[in-house]
């Protein structure tokens, strides 16, 4: 009898260790490339996850009781902000401030944010309402959502298109400087006892990231003057930074074939303004693509604004920004 109970009290001592080690404090990011600046910090530190999983955007996730967990035991939450993760919202007014970090809200990247009607010659492509909710049926395409949470779909992706800012700040160099130093400090309050290596994993984040722009800038130079057009305006920030010349884009729901006359009108557009290339992402068929560009003299690329293929660890985010330039010159040289 003795030897049952000590079994017993042993096997739910081994259930509970399990529980615990499944839920372990880490670095929880709602995007890949916050996970790719955050890992380079927390690198033999503590662990970075991501929360969306692949392919899924930050527009209109809908969080699980399993995800709520993982962001009630992080170390930080990092995220870039109402704004952008609507979603979030409500559960991080359950988180407490210090550990939690919104990456929009920090006084330094306030200042450089990209309004959404700045430098938009090609604004009026905002409101081609034939198809204009970008997101909306992006991700889970094996969930049947109810009316509710399309409609809630339907709001996060205009709330997202017709915010005051333009919120894919990951895709800037500045930024992830930025956005590196505060994960530093926050973590650095968090666990004063690893400030060495702290240290050292954001000075040899910032070293690197500076030599790989001076890379980029060389690389990207030969395709400056050269217009093409992106299926969704998320590139703001990165086009700025390295001069690049978009012509426009077309918010296209990668669900709805667009119809003979939205066609029409983004292959008289390309005609007109002599694009070389149209971008897809991986999300939107290339169907739709080859379509738009078919018979024309136009070349189709891919832009990957998160990254996907990229995995997690101390150099990601530079991998990061250079395959994103490769996309580019790629398809515009």
């Amino acid at each position: 009898m003795v030897q049952k109970r000590n079994w017993l009290q042993a096997a739910v001592i081994a259930a509970t260790l399990t529980i615990v080690e499944g839920t372990s404090a880490a670095v929880v990011t709602t995007v890949r490339p916050l996970g790719f600046i955050a890992s380079a910090i927390t690198d033999g530190v503590t662990t970075t996850e991501v929360l969306l999983p692949d392919g899924a955007s930050p527009h209109d996730f809908s969080l699980r009781p399993s995800d709520l967990q993982r962001l009630r035991n992080a170390d930080l939450v990092l995220w870039v902000g109402n704004d952008m993760e609507v979603f979030l919202s409500k559960a991080m007014k359950q988180i407490p401030a210090n550990k939690q970090l919104a990456l929009s809200e920090l006084e330094s990247v306030r200042k450089i944010l990209i309004k959404n009607d700045d430098d938009h010659h090609d604004h009026h492509d905002h409101h081609d309402h034939h198809d204009h909710h970008d997101h909306a049926a992006v991700t889970n395409r094996d969930n049947h959502h109810d009316d509710t949470e399309h409609q809630q779909n339907e709001d996060v992706a205009h709330n997202h298109q017709h915010g005051e800012y333009d919120m894919h700040i990951w895709l800037s160099p500045e930024v992830a400087k930025m956005a590196a130093v505060a994960i530093h400090a926050r973590l650095l309050e968090l666990m004063p006892e690893k400030r060495d290596k702290l240290d050292a994993n954001l000075h040899e984040f910032e070293e690197r990231l500076a030599q790989n722009d001076k890379n980029l800038v060389r690389m990207l130079k030969p395709v400056q003057g050269k217009g093409y057009f992106v299926f969704h305006d998320a590139y703001r920030y990165f086009e700025r930074h390295y001069g690049l010349a978009p012509l426009g884009h077309f918010t296209i729901n990668p669900e709805i074939q667009p119809g003979a006359q939205s066609l029409h009108q983004i292959r008289k557009k390309l005609l007109e303004h002599k694009a070389v290339c149209v971008f897809a992402e991986p999300q939107f068929r290339p169907a739709v693509v080859n379509a738009v560009a078919k018979g024309t003299q136009v070349r189709s690329g891919v832009l990957d604004p998160l990254g996907v293929d990229i995995a997690l660890g101390k150099h990601s985010y530079v991998q990061f920004l250079t395959a994103l330039s490769t996309q580019y010159v790629s398809c515009l040289k």
